[in-house]
């Protein structure tokens, strides 16, 4: 199980990077969770919740210190670090390194993912966040419900 706190190692710039549309300020990594959201200080001190897989970034502390002790209650290890259905995935052989995260195979946002069988994975943790920010900007303005058409290929204006 990943040390939600553990960040050091991680490169902020390259995990922010497709995430910049949302998240256009620097931030300093505080934790990250099993599947990919990351807790990013702000220049004011406050504290944010990049939420990867909803595509949704709020201010959840107005201090680190204030963050941290949140994340020691039971509520908020629920909320932000999903600290059941981690154990439950880890009886399922899903145990992620620290450069890893939980990943779906039908990203969470699609009400289709509910439905997928064996839909999570152990995934590369920066291809992960990078994958959903760029879906996540793709999709920014489609209605909730609204149906999305796929298309796998270079971004518009990248060589091939």
């Amino acid at each position: 199980m990943i040390d939600n706190f553990a960040v050091a190692n991680l490169d902020v710039e390259r995990l922010l990077s497709e995430w910049r549309w949302l998240c256009p300020d620097e931030m300093e990594l505080v934790a990250r969770n099993v599947y990919g959201d990351l807790f990013l200080r702000g220049n004011d001190g406050g504290v944010f919740w990049l939420d990867v897989g909803g595509g949704r970034f709020q201010k959840v502390a107005d201090s680190e210190g204030q963050f941290r002790e949140l994340a020691q209650t039971i509520a908020k290890k629920e909320e932000w670090f999903a600290a059941s259905k981690v154990s439950a995935a880890a009886r399922r052989g899903l145990e992620p390194n620290s450069l890893q995260c939980i990943g779906f195979k039908t990203p969470v946002v699609f009400k289709e993912s509910a439905s997928v069988p064996d839909n999570a994975y152990v995934a590369d943790l920066y291809e992960c966040v990078s994958f959903l920010g760029d879906l996540s900007h793709q999709i920014a303005d489609v209605p909730d419900g609204s149906k999305v058409r796929l298309i796998v290929g270079p971004k518009p204006g990248e060589p091939d």
